[in-house]
Order: C-alpha cells, then sequence, then structure tokens
C-alpha cells in the first residue's frame, strides 16, 4: 500500500520485483479460492519488473487483474478484509482492463521465491 500511496511510477522496477516476492511468499500456502490465480499473476508480473524494459501495457494489466481478485477474495479472508479490499481497489486503479491479456504459463511454472518456513 505504502508504493500504491506514493505513485507506483515513482516505484524502481526492481523495488517493485522485491515487493512481489514477497506476495508471492506471503499467498504460497494460501488455501483460499483465487490464490492460485493470483500466484500466477504475481509471477507474471515480477518477470515484466525484472526486465531491463517492463511492457508497460501488460504491468498495467496485470495490475488490473490482480486488483480484481484480490478484492474477491477478501470477502473470503478471515483477517485483513479491509486491508485487501483496500488493495485490491488501489490495485484495479492503478492498472488498466486487458480482456484479451493471456496467461504467462512460462512465468506461473516458476516461481522465484517460496515462503520461507519458520
Amino acid at each position: 500500500m505504502n508504493a500504491i500511496n506514493r505513485g507506483l511510477d515513482a516505484t524502481k522496477p526492481a523495488k517493485g520485483a522485491d515487493m512481489v516476492e514477497d506476495w508471492e511468499a506471503a499467498l504460497a500456502d494460501v488455501e483460499i479460492a483465487g490464490a492460485k490465480g493470483i500466484l500466477r499473476d504475481l509471477a507474471s508480473l515480477r518477470k515484466q519488473l525484472e526486465k531491463e524494459t517492463p511492457d508497460a501495457d501488460r504491468v498495467h494489466a496485470l495490475l488490473h487483474r490482480l486488483g480484481t481478485a484480490t478484492t474477491k477474495i477478501a470477502d473470503k479472508s478471515d483477517k485483513s478484509q479491509d486491508k485487501l479490499k483496500t488493495l485490491g481497489q488501489a490495485l484495479t486503479e492503478a492498472g488498466e482492463d486487458s480482456p484479451d491479456e493471456e496467461e504467462d504459463t512460462e512465468a506461473a511454472a516458476s516461481p522465484k521465491r517460496a515462503r520461507k518456513k519458520a
């Protein structure tokens, strides 16, 4: 939320990729319907942010899709429902709807970092 509040355009892609890795780790063991789709889109977003020149249209489409999915699973969360809804709405607004967006199966097949076990 801090990055969104500051403005995503002001966030360097490498820092964004690090944040996405944290999200991937946090969601790795979540058993809520819709979480796997979010993980796939996070992997695609991370892959874009790791590129020398990310595809802005693809990034905006992924942000929108992540926002929509986050808002949908917020009600299924045991805690942090309000925070998840706020995050989902902010991501949706930061992105652009792209109904023709294809799933990035290559990125989904190779998550960069799994959740750390305590």
